[in-house]
């Protein structure tokens, strides 16, 4: 298959999964089997990157329910730091991480959380995605998804390192990912760095209620968990 039609054939299954009436996950799962399907060895070699990290317990230290959620300031897509402080004096927070604009999973996740929002709002939340790159992807990324709510750019994952969250993702997949993303460009770096995707649910007081932390970035807190999650933390 020409790269031109299998390029076209991923994005109809990503734009399938993002019309289907199912949980997140199972959304999320239709764009892995088109991966696998159309490119089995870059499957293979997402397989071996995340035994890697689970191997070597990524994730496994990042701040957990009932901890202290580290303050931030970052820019937002328009320019302005926001800070975690600001956001609870509004109401229980929801911080999401995601990898950047160019990942369908990623897509499809801030998809997921845009189609709650109105609940999300009902219960008085409010919801923060951070990604590491730069401003006008980030911008790109929120008008993408149709999202009401800020996209925050961590340059360097300075903010995700001090939270034990940002892996790097091996030569291999350095290799593979170079073919398709400039992710130098997107970042502004050359250091090939991601966040693991991440959700925290943070009460007004600043402490964890819950938490979604998985090096397998195929999968995300399910939406249906995170407004029950919110519910808690009111």
């Amino acid at each position: 298959m020409a790269a031109d039609d299998q390029a076209m054939t991923f994005e109809q299954s990503v734009q399938a999964a993002i019309e289907l009436d199912a949980p997140l996950n199972e959304r999320l799962a239709v764009i892995a089997a088109a991966v696998r399907r159309l490119n089995a060895d870059f499957a293979d070699a997402v397989d071996r990157l995340v035994a890697r990290l689970e191997k070597q317990g990524a994730g496994a230290m990042a701040p957990a329910p009932g901890d202290v959620m580290p303050p931030f300031l970052l820019p937002d897509d328009e320019g302005r730091l926001v800070g975690l402080a600001e956001i609870l004096l509004k109401g229980p927070a929801v911080i999401t991480f995601q990898r950047g604009h160019w990942c369908p999973y990623c897509r499809l996740n801030a998809i997921g959380i845009v189609e709650a929002q109105q609940e999300i709002a009902v219960l008085g939340g409010h919801v923060v995605a951070i990604m590491p790159e730069r401003r006008r992807y980030a911008k790109a990324m929120k008008a993408a998804v149709g999202a009401k709510f800020p996209f925050l750019t961590d340059m360097d994952n300075g903010y995700a390192l001090s939270l034990n969250l940002a892996i790097w993702i091996g030569a291999e997949m350095e290799r593979l990912m170079g073919v398709a993303y400039d992710l130098p460009n997107y970042q502004g770096n050359a250091s090939w760095f991601l966040p693991i995707p991440a959700t925290f649910i943070v009460g007004t007081d600043g402490i964890i209620t819950d938490r979604f932390v998985d090096p397998d970035y195929r999968r995300r807190m399910e939406i249906d968990d995170l407004i029950s999650a919110l519910r808690r933390a009111r």
